[in-house]
């Protein structure tokens, strides 16, 4: 049954995200990317969507861009941009070097003078802040080299392959330096779809070699900042998740359902990293009513909430059109109303 209430929840204060990121215990469960309105969804539902805003976000973002490829002056034409864009931008490798040569400095780049100022606010409003982008070395190399292209190259150009991760994550470091220094902000979001439906897109040892020591690299950078790594991948990433820790991840998400098992992952991974437990948005929100919404929601919390915290809650990804509106309420309500029962039990 619902909660039958139309309380309004504040945000929580900076501090108490903290405390669920590092197993401080938190006063209630932070929900972090809940109000995802994916595709469709705000022409189904245009201003009723308003109603939703008595649930709160947790968190405060900051989207930066490390570059981008239209703005770069290549001297070739483009076929267009996007992490998920089947043309490649650099569809000979005799190009790379001037893609790299032409990435830009983030010491003169004018998307600062804004952020600043936004940052400026939500550090007034005392809320966590988040700042970074999507895409990291394997959605990005793969907007760049094309899907098909990128699976061959770890095999027949692993050499070129070093070589971009290497140009991209000096440049994604210089970005994360320049970005801290001038935000304030208290974590990293960024993702990299690293996993299908039943596995890996590529096998664990082509992670380990090809992109795992780029990701050591930022993970360290990010530690010695006191920053936060959240990092969202897709799929089933279960035989990397140990892999994932190693580096630095601090928070996970979606731990995607019927790709990964949630409770064997708490159980194995909960004690190293933090999971941002994201409720599944193709076939729970969208095909079981509010009451099995509410009880996919409680499973999530039962599995994923330590009495020393450790679990934040989110929508798997956009929720899209097509989702019943009495789903999307049930699932923030019982997040908030059953997460803060929870919280309290471990209080007592």
């Amino acid at each position: 049954m619902g909660s039958g209430t139309e309380r309004s929840w504040e945000p929580l204060p900076r501090a108490e995200v903290i405390k669920a990121v590092e197993r401080g215990g938190p006063s209630r469960i932070p929900l972090v990317f809940a109000r995802w309105w994916g595709e469709g969804l705000v022409q189904q539902y245009g201003a009723r969507l308003d109603e939703l805003l008595r649930y709160p976000e947790d968190v405060r973002m900051l989207w930066v861009t490390p570059y981008d490829v239209n703005r770069m002056d290549l001297s070739w034409p483009l076929p267009g941009a996007g992490a998920h864009d089947a043309r490649p931008v650099i569809d000979d490798w005799a190009k790379l070097d001037e893609f790299i040569a032409k990435l830009p400095d983030p010491n003169n780049d004018p998307q600062f003078e804004e952020l600043i100022k936004k940052a400026e606010t939500y550090r007034a409003e005392g809320i966590y802040v988040l700042f970074g982008w999507w895409s990291l070395l394997f959605e990005r190399p793969w907007g760049i080299r094309g899907m098909q292209n990128l699976l061959t190259d770890y095999y027949v150009e692993p050499e070129n392959i070093h070589k971009l991760h290497e140009a991209l994550t000096r440049q994604y470091m210089r970005y994360i330096e320049v970005s801290i220094a001038a935000l304030k902000p208290d974590g990293f979001w960024t993702s990299d779809d690293l996993g299908h439906q039943t596995q890996l897109m590529m096998r664990p040892e082509q992670f380990r070699s090809l992109i795992r020591p780029y990701y050591a690299r930022i993970g360290a950078l990010l530690r010695a900042h006191k920053q936060h790594w959240w990092l969202h991948s897709c799929g089933n990433n279960t035989d990397i998740m140990g892999d994932l820790a190693d580096v630095g991840v601090d928070v996970f998400h979606p731990v995607q359902k019927h790709t990964m098992d949630e409770v064997t992952i708490a159980r194995e991974c909960g004690e190293r990293m933090t999971f941002l437990a994201g409720i599944d948005v193709q076939h729970t929100l969208q095909e079981k009513g509010p009451e099995g919404v509410r009880e996919e929601v409680r499973f999530l919390i039962d599995t994923f909430d330590r009495p020393e915290g450790g679990m934040a809650i989110a929508a798997g990804n956009g929720i899209v059109s097509g989702t019943p509106f009495a789903n999307i309420e049930a699932f923030l309500d019982e997040a908030l109303v059953y997460g803060e029962r929870h919280r309290q039990q471990f209080a007592r």
